[in-house]
């Protein structure tokens, strides 16, 4: 018996599913959701979800390598490409909890299982919005305007729902997103400038070089400096609301 051609034919059939089906989502996303089985388990998307997730993880870890996007280095390019499909995994069912009390306050009648489905094949698109994320601002904000049209589609051909009342909601619930995504970039952006100017006053000699005192010294006008920032930023918040 040819026990390992089997498994080999087996994870090829599983391969050309999970393909095939990111495929679809991606090119046909309503006759996708709306031909999309609502029961049959959680094995299966979860299984889809994760793949899509290394995939993720892979295109972030390449990207930040040849300094495209957030730079990283080779630890923690590996860290994202084990971490990325964990945390997919894990925050797949809280974002499909989220989903279903959504999707139940606007009147559906599916059940969570039903939810969750919807929410793992639209990772379809996780790898392609990761690679967006080299653009700055630009790149999160397409992801989540892709990430909305999936949700609206599967609010109507899955749940029907009014296509209408889905936009308002999930157009809603993007914006703020949007918003979000945004302040966090630039304030990693400063940080990131923060840091590239700490380097710059005290790497001039390698970490071999430098004594402990002087590391000691570097260390703490890094913290003083990053403390001031965040001073400076609290004061520029705390002026804005005064003048609303």
């Amino acid at each position: 018996m040819n026990h390992g051609g089997n498994t080999q034919a087996q994870a090829k059939n599983i391969w050309s599913g999970i393909v095939e089906t990111a495929i679809k989502v991606i090119t046909k996303p309503a006759e996708f959701f709306r031909t999309m089985p609502k029961t049959g388990g959680f094995g299966d998307p979860l299984v889809f979800m994760i793949v899509l997730g290394v995939a993720a993880g892979l295109v972030q870890a390449i990207l930040g390598l040849f300094h495209l996007g957030m730079k990283v280095s080779a630890v923690m390019a590996l860290a994202s490409i084990i971490l990325t499909p964990i945390m997919t995994a894990i925050f797949g069912f809280v974002g499909a909890a989220i989903l279903f009390v959504i999707w139940k306050l606007m009147g559906s009648q599916e059940s969570y299982e039903t939810a969750y489905r919807c929410a793992a094949y639209g990772s379809a698109i996780v790898p392609i919005t990761a690679l967006l994320g080299i653009i700055p601002y630009v790149g999160s904000i397409i992801g989540l305007a892709w990430w909305t049209f999936l949700l609206v589609t599967a609010s109507v051909e899955t749940h029907r729902l009014k296509a209408q009342a889905a936009w308002l909601v999930f157009g809603v619930i993007a914006a703020l997103l949007a918003l979000m995504s945004i302040g966090g970039q630039i304030k990693a952006r400063r940080m990131a400038r923060s840091m590239e100017e700490w380097s710059r006053q005290y790497g001039g000699a390698s970490g071999s070089e430098m004594t402990p005192e002087e590391a000691g010294r570097a260390a703490a006008a890094f913290m003083k400096g990053l403390q001031e920032q965040m001073e400076r930023e609290e004061a520029k918040a705390r002026a804005a609301q005064q003048k609303e």
